[in-house]
């Protein structure tokens, strides 16, 4: 193999390894959707890309005034989803679901904001 066959070889492999290390838990979807009106969830459910670490992945619901509405997240089987029963039914008006959540495979943590209007 000649040097330079060594060196594009190399940093492909490098920028590959690089890529997958850099991965990061993603929202994909939620429910409610974001930015949905919607009669009143009886639970709020948050899905991601990749497992997620349970111990380290979970979400606040706060109204636009910034009262926090008691729930108990947990996270799914797959450790794709979090998901949590808000402890009283949602009055109308707007709501924003603050959450925090760390990869499984590597620990890396993301947050976000998903918002929603109960009618």
């Amino acid at each position: 193999m000649t040097l330079r066959a060594l060196l594009v070889t190399t940093l492909a492999v490098s920028t590959l390894v690089a890529g997958e290390a850099s991965a990061h838990a993603k929202l994909v979807a939620s429910d409610p959707a974001a930015n949905a009106a919607v009669a009143a969830p009886k639970t709020v459910s948050l899905t991601f890309n990749e497992k997620l670490a349970p111990a380290f992945s979970t979400f606040e619901i706060a109204r636009a005034d910034g009262v926090k509405i008691p729930v108990k997240t947990t996270v799914s089987k797959d450790r794709k989803t979090v998901s949590g029963a808000p402890r009283d039914r949602l009055a109308a008006g707007a709501y924003k679901v603050t959450w925090r959540v760390a990869a499984a495979d590597d620990g890396h943590r993301m947050d976000g904001v998903v918002t929603f209007t109960v009618k």
